[in-house]
């Protein structure tokens, strides 16, 4: 039995997104992305915390996470925990 690949192109959704609070900088690259904790609206729904890499002037970003406040609540409580 032979097996059919089947490749498809899709185009994305442009995503939309306003930063509402810049939180502060966790660190920065040589190439000069920052790599920040933003609460962030995207596609106009309610802001949540986004952890993510930006680039200087924030035209392009890379993969990140997005947190509501409940789970940021539950990060910081795991690490306050953490042994220094």
């Amino acid at each position: 039995m032979r097996t059919q690949i089947i490749s498809k192109r899709v185009k994305m959704a442009e995503i939309k997104y306003e930063i509402t609070k810049h939180i502060g900088v966790l660190s920065e690259s040589a190439n000069g992305w920052t790599k920040e904790l933003n609460l962030v609206s995207w596609n106009d729904r309610e802001p949540k915390y986004d952890i993510r890499e930006w680039s200087p002037e924030r035209e392009k970003m890379g993969k990140g996470v997005t947190l509501s406040e409940d789970e940021v609540a539950q990060v910081k409580h795991l690490l306050e925990e953490m042994p220094c």
